[in-house]
């Protein structure tokens, strides 16, 4: 087990400190209206999930407790069309409804994701998913479908918001310890104060540390450890009843041991003789080094909101920073001396990413029409240096590539949105927005070492050192038409337009290739569906059918022991249908679940000598879907309360080729989670579980078809574990 440490910053302890005092009220519960409907802004304004014509699951703070969600890939279980795959457990990959990134695009400085992550209104665009824990979350969003028009860029599958709650006037403190197995330990501190009747405070600390669920044999070390520390603070100022002002600033380090790959070793590989000596354990690594992951993260971000006699104007001010470092053994065998074989990746990413958003909302004709504009900039800087070992029993195929890449980015865009009550209980929605950016570069490749060997640039001992910019812009409107048959049954359809910005392929291989830019992928929306409560709301079901015509699709290839070739070469177009329900039949008795299915295929794919036409789209499973129950009842002045979450997903594969050896393959998993509190849930303990009948599912795989190598990392093992909390 490696090292681990607690290095929270000072001023964060303080903070917390302070709000440690004696007396104090109980934390107040995630934002919902009278009738317990969980309040969201998946049209960046407060609205009922269920009065929001648009694809969206919700969780209030409640949910995430009771699930015991901690992760994305938590999150991604219990939403239908999303899906979450990793080459190591920094590097998240969302596909949501069939659209996503492949992993090779993040790896090079000028590539974006398809489905985006907010925080706090914030765009996180590179450098992983926050820690959920600190961030006091109020709720999480999850928006299927384009969502270009109000949020614009990147949001061409979809997005994932996280909404922290604000610092208020109720003064609470909240703390929380957990135990489990592979030595996990977790704390947790959080709280809230008002300093004056029109400043407030909240803040926030966290930190998760367990051994690793590998073992490398050749080290003898835990490897895919975990050692993370996030704290937050936040400032609330109410000088006037017009003006609100919160400042924040969010911190987390991730210092850990690495994950090197599985060799899942074909016997053909070089006639097998690099696979002599590997063991077949899924849970078990050979390699030379157990590598690390290293990741900063800083956020900071003041948002200030004016009431005005005709509407609300926001100001949303935010600097993003990532430092990031990794060495990653991709294959090796150090076990066989005649045949000794190592294929390590290696790097460091430091990203700097400012925003500016000013949006006006406002409302006119006696509340018929609502509105909201705005403009909106982003400059982004990311240098990136990622390098590749290649050690072979021959020289041939030996040697050290390094590629260096420097991009700047620059995004601006307007953007509209009318919602118009034509007629009671009939609204149409027009919207648009106008971007146009520019992404501007260096890339270089050359060799350390004096090997003639493969790697980058290709056996070119002189290298290349270019530059390369291109502007792009896209117009991205949307359109709506949405009919509230009744207080509970709201029915809507809608049409919108998405994109994914253009960038550059660093690590291409070749001078020509880094140079070139490839363009930016669009896709048009079409959705229909209805959100319906029934019985007195015992019942809540709904449903949505949607198709997504995808066009200049961004395809990456991996060339062995080289690069990543990125190319707009395809078309595809997506048919599906989700569902979600929630049945309280009996008072302390709730079930829900959700079912996708999912058509997700190429109709045409470019690229020579690569017959995909007809192909599913990565990450796309047919069919998927979840089941939850979850049971409360009082034992005298205490509450029991039991949760079980059962989800099943269809096989899949990670790659556009659609062969065996990158199957995702179908599996389950089965969550649970019991615990009893105390009265007013001061205190709380739990037992939980996780992927309780031990599921073996990989996260990714990497096929080197010319060697046959199939490199796996996987998803965490059984875990289980206990928790205490205590609110005052």
């Amino acid at each position: 087990m490696s090292e681990q440490r607690m290095n929270p910053s000072a001023w964060l302890l303080a903070g917390v400190a302070m709000l440690a005092m004696p007396g104090v009220a109980m934390a107040q519960e995630a934002a919902a209206d009278s009738s317990g409907d969980i309040i969201v802004t998946a049209q960046r304004q407060e609205q009922k999930l269920q009065d929001v014509p648009v694809s969206v699951t919700a969780f209030s703070s409640d949910q995430l407790r009771a699930s015991n969600i901690e992760t994305v890939a938590d999150i991604a279980t219990r939403t239908p069309g999303l899906s979450v795959s990793a080459v190591d457990p920094i590097n998240t990959n969302f596909a949501m409804r069939g659209i996503g990134s492949p992993p090779g695009i993040s790896q090079n400085a000028g590539g974006d994701p398809s489905v985006v992550v907010f925080v706090d209104g914030v765009y996180a665009g590179r450098g992983g998913t926050p820690d959920l824990d600190a961030l006091d979350l109020e709720r999480v969003e999850v928006l299927r479908g384009p969502q270009g028009t109000l949020f614009g860029k990147n949001a061409i599958g979809g997005l994932v918001q996280f909404i922290s709650r604000k610092p208020s006037a109720d003064n609470s403190f909240y703390f929380e310890g957990t135990y489990g197995n592979y030595d996990k330990v977790g704390v947790v501190a959080r709280g809230n104060m008002a300093l004056t009747d029109k400043v407030f405070l909240s803040a926030g600390i966290s930190h998760k540390q367990r051994s690793g669920y590998e073992f490398n044999e050749t080290t003898g070390h835990d490897v895919n450890d975990q050692n993370l520390t996030t704290g937050r603070l936040a400032l609330r100022f109410q000088p006037t009843d017009t003006l609100d002002i919160i400042l924040r600033a969010d911190i987390s380090h991730q210092d850990q041991r690495g994950n090197p790959r599985h060799n899942n070793c074909d016997t053909s590989f070089n006639g097998g003789v690099h696979c002599v000596g590997i063991n077949p354990d899924p849970r078990v690594v050979n390699a030379y080094t157990d590598g690390f992951i290293k990741r900063t993260i800083k956020a900071y971000s003041a948002e200030v909101n004016l009431d005005l006699p005709f509407g609300t104007l926001t100001s949303l001010t935010a600097l993003r920073e990532v430092d990031f470092e990794f060495e990653t053994p991709f294959f090796s065998n150090p076990v066989n001396p005649p045949t000794q074989i190592e294929s390590t990746d290696f790097g460091e990413e430091d990203n700097r990413q400012f925003s500016q958003e000013l949006r006006l909302a406002f409302e006119a004709f006696d509340g018929r029409l609502n509105g909201q504009t705005g403009v909106y900039y982003l400059k982004e800087n990311n240098d990136r240096v990622q390098g590749q070992i290649q050690q072979f029993p021959t020289p041939a195929g030996s040697g050290i590539g390094l590629y260096p890449q420097s991009v700047n980015a620059r995004s601006v865009a307007v953007f509209g949105q009318l919602d118009y009550e034509i007629v009671p209980s009939l609204t149409a929605t027009v919207g648009a927005r106008m971007t146009w950016e520019r992404k501007s570069g260096r890339f270089a490749g050359f060799k350390i070492d004096d090997g003639p060997g493969l790697p980058p640039p290709l056996g070119s001992a002189a290298g290349y050192d270019v530059t390369g910019a291109k502007s792009w812009k896209a117009f991205t409107p949307r359109a709506a038409l949405n009919w509230k048959a009744s207080d509970d049954i709201l029915v809507y359809a809608s049409v919108a337009r998405g994109y994914k910005s253009g960038g550059f392929q660093g690590l291409s291989g070749t001078a020509a290739g880094a140079s070139t830019p490839y363009d930016p992928e669009f896709a048009w929306g079409y959705e229909v569906g209805a959100k319906t409560d029934w019985f007195d709301r015992k019942l809540r079901l709904n449903v949505a059918a949607f198709q997504t015509d995808y066009s200049d699709l961004q395809i990456s290839q991996l060339v062995p022991l080289c690069c990543v070739v990125v190319s707009n070469a395809a078309k595809a177009r997506i048919r599906g249908a989700e569902v979600e329900f929630v049945v309280r039949p009996t008072q302390g008795l709730q079930i829900d679940g959700s079912y996708a299915y999912l058509d997700a295929k190429f109709t045409e794919y470019s690229i020579p000598g690569q017959a995909y036409t007809g192909n599913r789209l990565p990450r796309s499973p047919k069919n998927k879907f979840n089941i939850g129950g979850q049971y409360e009842a009082p034992i005298g002045d205490l509450t029991a309360k039991l949760r079980v979450d059962y989800s099943w997903v269809d096989d899949a594969y990670f790659e556009a080729s659609n062969i065996p050896q990158q199957l995702w393959p179908s599996h389950d998993n089965v969550d649970a989670r019991l615990s009893i509190a105390g009265p007013g849930e001061e205190w709380e303990l739990s037992l939980w579980g996780k992927n309780l009948t031990n599921e073996l599912v990989p996260t990714y795989v990497t096929y080197f078809g010319p060697f046959r190598q199939i490199l796996t990392p996987y998803a965490p093992p059984r875990t289980y574990g206990a928790t205490l909390a205590f609110k005052i």
